[in-house]
C-alpha cells in the first residue's frame, strides 16, 4: 500500500496449549487445550487454548468420546470436568471445525513402587529437613501461586537450565510432584533425574490438586506481588494479626481477622466453589498464619496459601504498606471471563434499546418463541457464522442465551470478525411480554 503501512495479517490461533508442547507436537486436524463448556443445543464444544478459545461443532450421532481411553456416550460431556485436558480431532466444513473425536487425558502411568501418597509427603513436610528434597516440576507461574511447604521449583519445561538446583548427593530422596495424575511433568522429571544417576526418586502423583484440598500451600511476598497484585488477579489477602497490629501497618487491600477468630468466621469467606486464592499472613511467618490456614482448609477452601516471612518479609522486600484501620469483612469478586459484561450493564442496555447496541439472542427458535427481549435479534449460535453479515458493524453486539454457555461461544465469532462484542455470563428467564430476570452465576 503506497504511502501507508501494510495491513497486518492476524496471527493464526495456536492449535494447542503451550504446556502441551512439552510432550506433544501440533498435529494437523487436532486442537488441544482445556475443556471449558459444551452446549447440546448448539452442538458446540469450547476449549481454552492459553488466552484463546476454540469453538468446535459436533454431531451427537457421530462424535466419539474417550475418557482415559474408555469410550463414553456423548451425553457424558455434560458431566466432564471443566479444565480437563482434551484433544479434539476435527474436519472442516463450510469454514467451521466439526469434531469427530474428543479424547480426555487419562492418568499418566507411573510404576507402583515409585509412587508416594499425601501421608508420606506430609511426614516429610512435618520433618522439615533431612536427606530429601520435595520438587515442584510445574512452571514458575504455577509455583508462585502456591506450592507444598518446603518444595523447590525445578520446572520440567526448563529442566536443562535449572537442573543445577538438584542436590549433589545422588542418594538424596527426590520426591517430584506437579498438577495431578494427568500431568506428565513430574514423571518425566523423575526419568531425567534417574538418567543423571539419582538412585532414590519418587512421584507424588496426585500433587497440588490433592494437597490443596487437604492442607495449605505456601508462597512468598515476591510471589504474591508477581502472581496476584502485578497481574491484577483478585485474591483475599488475610492478615491474622491483632486489630491493633493491623491498624499500625498492613498490605493494601488486606482484610484483618485475628487468627483465633478465623474458624468462627469461615462462612464469611467466598463460596469454596470459587476456589478463591486466600493468602494468609501474620507478622513474622509464625504459627498463627498456619493455624488460620488450616481452619480455612477444614471449612472447605481449596486454594489457601501461607505467605512465608509474614508482613516482616513484605516490608523487607520494600513493598508498600498502609496504616489506619484495615478492612474487617472479606470481599472477593472473581475476575470476569474475557468479553463478559456485568449483569447491571446488560440489564440497562437491554431495557434502554440503545441505537448503538444490538442484543443478540443466540438461543434456538423454540426457546425464543416463549419470550424474547424487545428489540433483540435472534440468530441461533449454530447459524451465526453463516449469518454474520446480518450483524451491523457499527453497533456493539451483546450476546445472550439462557445460561451464558452458548452466549460465550457465540461472542467469539463476531469478536474474531472485528466486531465490538460482549456477552452475558448469567442465567436469564424471559417472559412472553419481553420482561426478563437475570440470575448471576457464582
Amino acid at each position: 500500500m503506497a504511502g501507508g503501512a501494510l495491513a497486518q495479517t492476524p496471527a493464526p490461533k495456536p492449535t494447542q496449549a503451550a504446556v502441551c508442547g512439552n510432550c506433544h507436537k501440533p498435529e494437523p486436524g487436532v486442537v488441544a487445550g482445556y475443556f471449558e463448556n459444551v452446549s447440546f443445543k448448539s452442538q458446540s464444544i469450547q476449549l481454552g487454548i492459553d488466552a484463546n478459545k476454540e469453538i468446535v461443532r459436533f454431531d451427537e450421532k457421530t462424535l466419539k468420546v474417550l475418557d482415559a481411553g474408555e469410550a463414553k456416550k456423548v451425553e457424558w460431556l455434560r458431566d466432564a470436568r471443566k479444565g480437563h485436558e482434551a484433544r479434539v480431532a476435527f474436519v472442516e466444513r463450510d469454514g467451521q471445525k466439526f469434531a469427530t473425536e474428543i479424547r480426555f487425558k487419562g492418568p499418566v502411568k507411573v510404576a507402583k513402587e515409585d509412587l508416594v501418597d499425601y501421608a508420606f509427603v506430609r511426614k516429610l513436610v512435618d520433618q522439615g529437613s533431612g536427606n530429601f528434597v520435595l520438587i515442584d516440576s510445574r512452571p514458575l507461574p504455577r509455583f508462585q501461586q502456591g506450592t507444598i511447604p518446603g518444595a523447590i521449583n525445578v520446572p520440567y519445561p526448563s529442566w536443562d537450565k535449572v537442573v543445577n538446583r538438584l542436590p549433589a548427593d545422588k542418594n538424596t530422596l527426590l520426591v517430584f510432584f506437579c498438577q495431578g495424575v494427568t500431568c506428565q511433568m513430574s514423571p518425566l522429571s523423575q526419568r531425567k533425574a534417574i538418567a543423571l544417576g539419582y538412585k532414590n526418586t519418587k512421584v507424588y502423583h496426585e500433587g497440588v490438586p490433592e494437597w490443596e484440598t487437604k492442607d495449605y500451600l505456601v508462597t512468598r511476598p515476591e510471589f504474591v506481588k508477581a502472581a496476584y497484585l502485578d497481574k491484577d488477579i483478585p485474591a483475599v489477602i488475610l492478615d491474622v494479626r491483632s486489630k491493633e497490629e493491623a491498624a499500625s501497618d498492613h498490605i493494601k487491600g488486606a482484610v484483618n481477622i485475628p487468627a483465633a477468630m478465623v474458624a468462627s468466621q469461615a462462612k464469611s469467606f467466598p463460596d469454596p466453589k470459587l476456589k478463591a486464592p486466600i493468602i494468609v499472613h501474620d507478622g513474622r511467618g509464625g504459627d498463627d498464619a498456619k493455624r488460620a490456614a488450616r481452619a480455612l482448609v477444614k471449612a472447605g477452601q481449596s486454594n489457601v496459601q501461607v505467605m512465608e516471612q509474614g508482613l516482616l518479609g513484605w516490608q523487607a522486600a520494600g513493598y508498600a504498606i498502609e496504616s489506619g484501620p484495615a478492612a474487617t469483612k472479606v470481599a472477593y469478586v472473581p475476575k470476569p471471563r474475557p468479553g463478559s459484561i456485568p449483569v447491571a450493564e446488560f440489564t440497562k442496555l437491554a431495557q434502554a434499546a440503545s441505537p448503538d447496541v444490538l442484543i443478540l439472542d443466540v438461543r434456538n427458535p423454540d426457546e425464543a418463541n416463549a419470550g424474547m427481549i424487545k428489540g433483540a435479534v435472534l440468530v441461533p449460535d449454530e447459524e451465526l457464522l453463516a449469518r454474520m453479515g446480518e450483524l451491523p458493524k457499527a453497533k456493539r453486539i451483546i450476546a445472550h442465551c439462557s445460561t451464558g454457555i452458548r452466549a460465550e461461544m457465540a461472542y467469539h465469532k463476531p469478536k474474531d470478525a472485528g466486531y465490538k462484542a460482549g456477552f452475558l455470563n448469567a442465567e436469564i428467564d424471559i417472559a412472553k411480554n419481553g420482561t426478563f430476570k437475570v440470575t448471576p452465576k457464582l
